[in-house]
């Protein structure tokens, strides 16, 4: 596994993309699946067609190709320019009074009374499927910088939602 840069802090790196070590572990897989198996697969592909002559100028195969290696390329620069500018949290910096970068936070939904929990990442790591919200998100901000107790309100795609953050963990 290749390591683009040491862990910071965020003192370091004022600036810096806030990462969970699950989300920057998370992030560098991708990193390595894409640079270790994507791209040769996509270079072999070319290389293989052109051998055979399958390539034609009027043959879409090729742009199709070619724009699956722009697009794998591309997202490999976004990577390494993320873990350039990367503050990979410790865990001790997760705070614990207040909603902040890696957080696991426990609220209730004050309409319905559903209790459940995310954690608040950066949103380069947000997966709301695997319960990673980003700070940026409509529920992620309205909880951001807030502690246990506080009831917080905010709109939805669904309409207007009122939580109250119950617990704050690590």
């Amino acid at each position: 596994m290749a390591i683009l840069n040491e862990p910071a802090t965020l003192v370091d790196n004022p600036g810096g993309i806030p990462l969970t070590p699950e989300g920057h572990a998370m992030l560098q897989k991708e990193l390595d699946h894409l640079t270790s198996v994507k791209r040769p697969e996509i270079a072999d592909r070319i290389r293989e067609s052109q051998q055979h002559g399958e390539f034609s100028e009027d043959n879409n195969e090729l742009d199709e190709v070619k724009f699956e290696q722009a697009m794998v390329e591309n997202r490999i620069s976004e990577l390494k320019a993320l873990f350039g500018s990367a503050v990979i949290l410790e865990i001790d910096q997760i705070p614990t009074d207040t909603v902040g970068i890696g957080s696991k936070v426990t609220v209730e939904d004050l309409q319905y009374g559903d209790e459940f929990s995310v954690r608040i990442v950066a949103g380069v790591e947000a997966d709301p499927n695997k319960d990673l919200i980003s700070m940026e998100s409509p529920l992620g901000s309205s909880i951001y910088g807030h502690g246990a107790g506080v009831e917080v309100s905010f709109e939805a795609p669904e309409g207007r939602k009122r939580y109250k953050i119950l617990s704050i963990t690590r």
